[in-house]
């Protein structure tokens, strides 16, 4: 008789529990060697809480936790490391001061005078090539765009000869080029003999890379199936306990050209890469900003907010000229910034829902300096409901909720100033197919109360489908105006790199 394969890692009865909130129920979950085992679910589901469990981060209350079926005691990130177990986490843990090597090597230089031994910094060659990635060395992590951190973390991954990796939303900032080169990774990783917990709300990627598929909602195991079994509807009503079409919000009218522009950036440049931007922006309109990553878009887009100090050109909002723009001016004026990196531009993480909504604006909960809290709490209540957040408690600290929630907790923060003009750069990065029907609908309400909207996203359909009109942006500069609903993907692709090509020929 055959002796069955013992898993690499394998959970019975895994439960957890945040105060009143059941993360996880009763969880049993095995990972054999040499497989990508997907967890999806919504925003809440559990999924990165289990992954953390796998990963050390979090201790379970019940249950238990194998390792190549010997139960573990006590178990922690150091320990998991130690037994060949990481974690890529989607809210990065890197050290922005550091060089990318600093940060792949970070705990393993065992060297002299804070310098790498030189066996690492021939192996960080080693590990990129692999990976076939093409990062400097030398870089300072806190000037990389966010999808070139994820790869430092990736490559911080592979450093510690992991053999279970658990990747929380790897893909959320990678254009298709690089998801390419992460599945080809992770391919070559499971010929290895590595395994993957692979958490992603990206269900296509979730079909292609997985060999097995977990199912979860509101914290429990619906099902775990071969990856050939499922489909994408399959997936959505096992997540929801519903049918759910992936559908856009129907698409605003055009706003006439002769109303009264709400922003104007005229020939505007920014030490930090724009140059010679035009822009309009008119009440009530959904304006798209589309481009490759590294085009410029959020540096156009921080421009227009006053956050990078505008060097060159005029900036005009509320039908004036603005000779002195920064965030405070814009903030006081009505145009506020939704960022793309909710974590270190967005939100205080140790704080509750509460103060975060309140933080931007708590002159209007304030008399003779004192808050009430009565009002704020109202307030934030409100918000938190119209936004469906779950659970809908303002007074949890927001670090410990879902990347969703976390998002909508962000979304909460700046509609409370009831904006004249709302910049989403990224709105649904992280979030599931239910959060982003509500972000959706969310901005095709604010543009039909009259709120200018200026909107970027790496997920060209976003723009193509709630966009009225759209900026082409190559190299920090605005090289066209399109029609989204005369585009497909394909289509914008074509002439996202036309302009490249063109603007590079006459650079």
């Amino acid at each position: 008789m055959d002796n069955p394969v013992v898993p690499v890692v394998s959970l019975r009865g895994i439960s957890k529990r945040f105060g009143g909130t059941q993360a996880l129920a009763d969880i049993d979950l095995d990972l054999h060697a040499g497989e990508v085992h997907s967890l999806v679910g919504e925003n809440g589901a559990g999924k990165s809480t289990l992954g953390k469990i796998v990963a050390g981060v979090y201790s379970p209350d019940l249950g238990e936790l194998n390792i190549d079926g010997k139960p573990v005691g006590r178990w922690d990130p150091v320990r998991a490391q130690r037994a060949g177990v990481v974690m890529i986490a989607q809210e990065l843990a890197l050290v922005p001061q550091l060089t990318v090597e600093q940060n792949v090597f970070l705990g393993m230089e065992g060297a002299r005078g804070g310098l790498l031994r030189r066996d690492l910094t021939a192996r960080f060659w080693k590990l990129q090539e692999n990976a076939d990635f093409e990062l400097d060395p030398k870089a300072r992590v806190g000037d990389l765009r966010i999808a070139d951190q994820q790869k430092v973390e990736i490559l911080r991954a592979l450093a510690r000869d992991a053999r279970v990796i658990v990747m929380d939303e790897p893909t959320s900032s990678l254009t298709g080029h690089e998801i390419n080169q992460l599945h080809r990774l992770i391919g070559k990783l499971c010929e290895q003999g590595c395994s993957i917990v692979y958490v992603s709300h990206f269900l296509d990627s979730v079909l292609e890379v997985s060999d097995r598929i977990t199912v979860m909602r509101d914290g429990v195991r619906v099902r775990t199936r071969a990856a050939a079994e499922e489909t994408k509807q399959s997936m959505v009503h096992g997540m929801l306990g519903r049918e759910l079409a992936v559908t856009f919000p129907p698409r605003r009218p055009p706003v006439e050209e002769t109303v009264e522009p709400l922003l104007e950036l005229r020939g505007v440049s920014t030490g930090s890469g724009v140059e010679n931007a035009d822009l309009v922006v008119r009440p009530g309109e959904i304006v798209g900003l589309l481009g490759l990553v590294g085009s410029g878009r959020s540096e156009i887009a921080r421009a227009a907010a006053g956050i990078d100090r505008v060097t060159g050109g005029t900036v005009r909002f509320g039908g004036r000229d603005q000779a002195t723009w920064n965030t405070r001016a814009a903030i006081a004026a009505g145009l506020v910034m939704v960022p793309e990196d909710r974590h270190a531009q967005g939100l205080v993480l140790e704080r509750s829902v509460r103060e975060n909504i309140a933080l931007a604006f708590l002159s209007r909960f304030s008399r003779f300096g004192v808050i009430s809290r009565r009002e704020e709490k109202a307030r934030a209540t409100e918000l938190a409901t119209a936004l469906d957040m779950r659970p809908p408690r303002i007074d949890l600290p927001v670090g410990g909720l879902s990347g969703g929630n976390q998002q909508k907790a962000l979304l909460g923060k700046w509609l409370l100033g009831d904006p004249a003009l709302v910049v989403f750069d990224e709105p649904t990065r992280g979030v599931d197919i239910g959060a982003k029907a509500t972000i959706y609908a969310l901005i095709v309400e604010l543009a039909a109360r009259g709120v200018g909207v200026l909107l970027i996203s790496s997920e060209h359909e976003e723009v193509l489908a709630l966009a009225t009109r759209a900026y082409l942006v190559d190299r920090g500069t605005t090289a066209g105006v399109v029609d989204p609903s005369e585009l497909g993907v394909d289509e914008l692709l074509g002439l996202l790199f036309s302009v490249d090509q063109e603007i590079g020929a006459t650079a």
